[in-house]
């Protein structure tokens, strides 16, 4: 069963938040890795690039990562909605 894409064919929702977010942090995708391997997540800047680009999916667990280093909540990262 193939995965589910969204009507443009990008396979995940949060590569342009993410970026809005690497870059108003001034982190490289290299930094945002080590970054995240620091605090136990195994992502390298390959990941990064792809999860950018919107070639790969990304899990759960990579979402949660990602709000975790940033402070944001994963629904931010998802939806794009800050909390009230």
């Amino acid at each position: 069963m193939p995965k589910p894409q969204i009507y443009s064919g990008n396979k995940n929702l949060i590569s342009k938040r993410l970026i809005a977010l690497r870059k108003e942090h001034y982190l490289s995708q290299r930094d945002l890795s080590r970054k995240l391997q620091l605090a136990g997540y195994d992502m390298d800047k390959n990941v990064i690039t792809r999860i950018e680009t919107n070639k790969r999916y990304v899990t759960d667990i990579e979402i949660h990562a990602l709000a975790h280093i940033f402070g944001v909540s994963c629904d931010y990262l998802i939806e794009g909605e800050k909390p009230k």
